[in-house]
């Protein structure tokens, strides 16, 4: 039961966003940015961001050649066109908003390692160049096989090595801070431990119910609109959406003297990724060795996967070196029968982005942006 004080100042909004990852905190800025009188609160139902926003590797990354070219054998050239433009313009959003300095954003070096499988890709880079040039106005990818001896991957794997162009790298933890930042300068309300257990629209705008474990009650909120913001856990508001979770394995090594590569890295088609980042290895991936398993919103450990990161540190990246694991952990990302995200109009007040293929990072600014544009 509420006081009369509660009812009158803590339960009517102009707008309310459910999720603070990237997408949500972008969201909310969007809103007040477009709507400046209005009230905004953002809802998140963890103490920290749930999915992959604070749990993911800091790629600031649009696509390796293996993985576009594994795109183009299930979607058009002009959506996988589409999509390159769209992390960019989602990057350069986010850049221009926050500065590279306070996302610790550097372009230290992209690259893929190419295995003897891979190799006729390279037959592709300069296909994919031109398909690519109306967005990038360069060479997207280059070879760089001078490179793999001086950084000391495993030549027995790295047949070949393609440097991407347009990639570069952050922090994840300054990025979600400094967005944390702006949306307290903003004058936007957040609330953490709030989770969503149901909303209804009428005529006047929308009753969200949230879970008070403090009282044991719902607390009933009130906003002219709601925006999903909830990616791989979008389908508990939004039964039936085409959204399914993808766990996603990490870890990190501590600190390894005389490192030789800086910058980021992808290899299999972009199902492992690994970076330098304040002189350890950071690793993920693997999905691909247990879809199943990993399409999950459980956020554990997969002892298997993780045994095989390890195996590639070992054997690719780290032959011959000697290296400790820091820390394991697991990030949540989702994926549906299309790499598109969506964004949409659920109706003329509920609203919804979500599904970033675990792109969020580049994409989240942008869509973001698309999102509020749809709201009267």
């Amino acid at each position: 039961m509420l006081s009369y004080w509660e009812q009158q100042s803590f339960t009517q909004y102009d707008h309310i966003v459910v999720g603070s990852g990237i997408v949500g905190l972008s969201t909310a800025i969007e809103l007040k940015e477009r709507f400046p009188a209005a009230k905004v609160l953002v809802l998140e139902r963890g103490l920290l961001p749930t999915g992959a926003s604070t749990r993911n590797a800091g790629f600031a990354c649009m696509g390796s050649v293996t993985e576009l070219l594994d795109d183009l054998e299930h979607i058009s050239e002009t959506e996988v066109l589409e999509l390159f433009e769209a992390r960019k313009l989602g990057l350069e959003r986010l850049r221009s908003r926050l500065g590279d300095s306070r996302i610790g954003y550097a372009t230290n070096g992209s690259y893929e390692l190419v295995s003897e499988e891979e190799t006729g890709a390279l037959d592709k880079i300069e296909y994919l160049n031109n398909l690519l040039k109306p967005v990038t106005g360069q060479a997207a990818f280059k070879l760089a096989n001078e490179k793999i001896g001086e950084f000391g991957f495993s030549s027995s794997y790295t047949k070949a090595l393609i440097q991407n162009t347009c990639e570069g790298e952050l922090h994840s933890g300054m990025m979600m801070r400094a967005l944390l930042d702006m949306v307290l300068q903003h004058g936007i309300e957040i609330k953490t431990g709030a989770d969503v257990v149901s909303f209804e629209e009428d005529s006047d705008g929308v009753s969200i119910g949230l879970h008070d474990a403090c009282r044991n009650d719902v607390l009933p909120l009130r906003a002219s609109s709601i925006c999903i913001c909830t990616n791989a856990f979008a389908d508990q508001l939004l039964p039936g959406i085409d959204v399914r979770p993808g766990r996603g394995q990490v870890l990190i090594t501590e600190p390894i003297e005389g490192l030789k590569f800086k910058g980021v890295y992808h290899f299999d088609k972009g199902y492992y990724y690994f970076r330098e980042i304040d002189g350890r290895v950071l690793l993920g991936g693997g999905r691909n060795l247990d879809f199943e398993g990993e399409t999950s919103t459980n956020m554990i450990i997969n002892e298997q996967i993780q045994k095989v990161l390890t195996q590639k540190l070992d054997e690719i990246i780290l032959p011959g070196t000697e290296y400790t694991i820091s820390q394991r952990w697991s990030g949540i990302m989702a994926f549906g029968g299309s790499k598109q995200p969506i964004v949409k109009a659920f109706s003329d007040r509920v609203f919804g982005a979500f599904r970033m293929g675990g792109m969020g990072v580049a994409l989240g600014s942008k869509v973001a942006e698309q999102l509020v544009s749809k709201i009267p």
